[in-house]
């Protein structure tokens, strides 16, 4: 998430907010160059909220109106190198000036300085403790709707070479949430939910937890609606040089995050992969 200027006060008293203001702050944070460009009815009609609720928030957060709000994003994007509105047209211009190598090269770069923020030291401790977690599930049930999807699959797969341990909520027919119907208050519900964010996921997590399961979750914002059902959240990074938000950082959290798991004792990663592997030579899966 880039930094604007109320993103720390927003964050810091979001759970003194009315649900109201929660709405505002939240379209605050997630749709900065908005702040900057439209009117306050057209972000308040955005947001879902009253146009007064707008200038609420700007009062609650220690100023006059929602036009100094307003006038400080303005700031902020018209200073910045990585302006939302202007980045788009900036990459047009650029493109054409540098070529599809250059924009590649940029993608390539957002795409490792990302990746390389989830090797600092507390977020690396917050992975470390999900992992525990993880490890300690009975059984881990994984959830994600439309692009977080191909995620949880990939992570599912990954501990499904280890044994019975993960169920990957992806049936058909309106029957992804039939597992959890034998789901115990050992297990683990693990999301990822990305902005803007499914409704069925908040339903699913809200439904698992009248089952006892604990909910893990990878998220984009520190003010996603999953933070208010979930008992440990991750954040990762979303935003791209693309049209489409990446998942390479969340392919990256969810790889290591297995790996982690299949280094615990309890898990017998050696013995299972040796009857994984023995499996596929029998069935000539592989060429040689």
């Amino acid at each position: 998430m880039e930094i604007y200027p109320l993103n720390s006060e927003i964050v810091a008293r979001f759970n003194q907010m009315p649900r109201q203001l929660q709405m505002a702050g939240r379209y605050i944070l997630e749709n900065p160059q908005d702040v900057a460009l439209l009117s306050m009815r057209d972000q308040a009609r955005n947001a879902g909220v009253q146009p007064a609720t707008m200038t609420r928030l700007a009062q609650f957060l220690g100023l006059a109106g929602y036009d100094e709000v307003r006038s400080l994003y303005h700031e902020a994007i018209r200073n910045s190198s990585t302006g939302f509105s202007e980045k788009a047209r900036q990459q047009i211009k650029d493109q054409a000036l540098e070529g599809d190598t250059a924009l590649a090269a940029r993608m390539f770069a957002r795409l490792a300085h990302q990746i390389d923020g989830l090797s600092h030291p507390e977020v690396l401790n917050a992975i470390t403790a999900t992992a525990n977690a993880l490890a300690d599930a009975r059984r881990i049930y994984c959830w994600g709707q439309r692009s977080c999807h191909p995620v949880m699959w990939h992570f599912n797969y990954m501990i499904s070479l280890l044994g019975e341990r993960t169920v990957l909520l992806d049936g058909a027919a309106g029957t992804n949430s039939d597992p959890l119907t034998w789901a115990k208050k050992e297990d683990v519900l693990f999301v990822l939910t990305i902005n803007p964010y499914a409704a069925i996921t908040l339903e699913i997590c809200h439904y698992a937890k009248t089952r006892g399961l604990k909910i893990i979750a990878i998220t984009d914002s520190e003010v996603a609606p999953i933070k208010e059902v979930a008992d440990i959240v991750l954040f990762c990074p979303t935003d791209s040089l693309s049209f489409f938000h990446t998942m390479t950082p969340a392919f990256a959290l969810t790889e290591v995050l297995a790996s982690m798991l299949a280094g615990k004792p309890e898990l017998q990663a050696h013995e299972a992969l040796k009857r994984t592997e023995e499996r596929l030579k029998y069935l000539s899966t592989y060429t040689k």
